[in-house]
């Protein structure tokens, strides 16, 4: 197994980094404001109080959170200049968020849609539709999720309409944007800051079901078939279940916590349900392999099936998949990236999370 290099940088650098303007840390990690609904390279000149900002390690974890891309110091850039057609895509979607460009007139720009969809899926990634979706309902998102009225939340981020805003919304979320707060029958999901990055939280009123790091490459695959499994809205907003779930992965995190007290609403198929109800009785600290996984399942021989339903698993650490490794003990097959993986484990065998310091917020980079 190739050696994992991770970088964890502590608040108190990124702090520091954003206080002097250092130019170098530009595409390591992005600063959002949350005042104005923006974010921005470390180096950007803008000087917003401390307590206003939060951190993200990608540009895609900061659309996804309802943040808009910085016009004084375009972090989209960061990571080197874009192509000119791509800029020009770019510099049309942000000044016209609501507008939709169709593969015609991609290719009247000189761009086909494949080669969109390649260059937005490498460097942002996601493909060319889905960075226009997360940039034009950043604002919408910002806003609800702030308790904004439907109103505000259409005209402040940029729509023109009702209507196009309720298509948008529903076409993202699943559900209309009046509905998302009278419908009792949804998924209310709202972004937690952990330790490892930012992760989607998910919740039914009979419990948690969907807990995902933001930059895992499934994630939008996952939403939508959690959707088609509830047979219900996916919208953005507060549950009580979710706040419970910030205190107790708090808790969690500083090694105060062992086991989870919340209730699960995962639903998957039969054997899934049975390999996913095998993992929450591994013990906290202890890991097993594929195989003995598959012997308690019932089921010896199926170590591949095992695996898979393995990897479907939607609810990170309370569903402690991280916790099944190979038979030669190499850590093994985690969707959230073998370097979580392994800094999850150390936690639970030591009660610290590597690299974290007392009191002192994380936020972890792959390098």
């Amino acid at each position: 197994m190739n050696d994992l290099v991770t970088l964890l940088l502590s608040r108190q650098e990124m702090e520091r980094a954003f206080a002097a303007k250092d130019a170098s840390y530009d595409g390591v990690f992005y600063v959002a404001v949350k005042t104005t609904g923006i974010f921005c390279r470390p180096s950007c000149s803008s000087r917003p109080n401390r307590e206003n900002v939060e951190f993200f390690s990608s540009v895609k974890e900061c659309l996804f959170a309802g943040y808009r891309p910085c016009k004084r110091c375009h972090p989209l850039e960061a990571n080197g200049k874009p192509p000119e057609w791509a800029q020009e895509l770019i510099s049309r979607v942000e000044a016209s968020p609501d507008a939709r460009l169709k593969a015609t007139e991609l290719r009247d720009f000189g761009v086909t849609p494949e080669r969109a969809r390649r260059w937005f899926q490498q460097h942002y990634g996601m493909s060319f539709a889905a960075w226009c979706r997360g940039n034009r309902l950043a604002g919408a998102f910002m806003r609800i999720r702030q308790g904004a009225s439907l109103d505000d939340a259409v005209f402040d981020s940029g729509f023109q309409s009702h209507s196009g805003f309720r298509e948008a919304f529903s076409r993202f979320f699943g559900d209309a944007p009046g509905r998302s707060r009278e419908n009792g029958h949804r998924v209310v999901i709202t972004m937690l800051e952990t330790p490892l990055g930012p992760m989607l939280a998910g919740a039914t009123d009979k419990g948690v079901n969907f807990l995902e790091y933001t930059d895992r490459r499934m994630l939008e695959h996952n939403l939508k078939s959690m959707r088609r499994r509830f047979d219900c809205g996916v919208v953005p907003g507060q549950h009580s279940f979710l706040e419970q779930l910030r205190v107790e992965l708090t808790e969690y995190f500083d090694g105060k916590r062992r086991d989870f007290e919340l209730p699960l609403a995962s639903r998957g198929t039969p054997f899934q349900d049975r390999v996913w109800e095998q993992l929450c009785r591994i013990p906290y600290g202890q890991t097993i392999s594929y195989d003995e996984l598959a012997r308690r399942v019932g089921q010896p021989t199926a170590q591949r099936a095992v695996a898979r339903a393995n990897g479907m698993n939607y609810v990170a650490i309370l569903i402690p998949c991280h916790r099944v490794i190979g038979k030669d003990g190499t850590l093994t097959g985690y969707g959230g990236g073998l370097w979580r993986k392994r800094l999850l484990l150390e936690l639970e065998r030591t009660g610290k999370l590597p690299g974290r310091n007392e009191d002192q917020e994380t936020l972890s980079v792959k390098d």
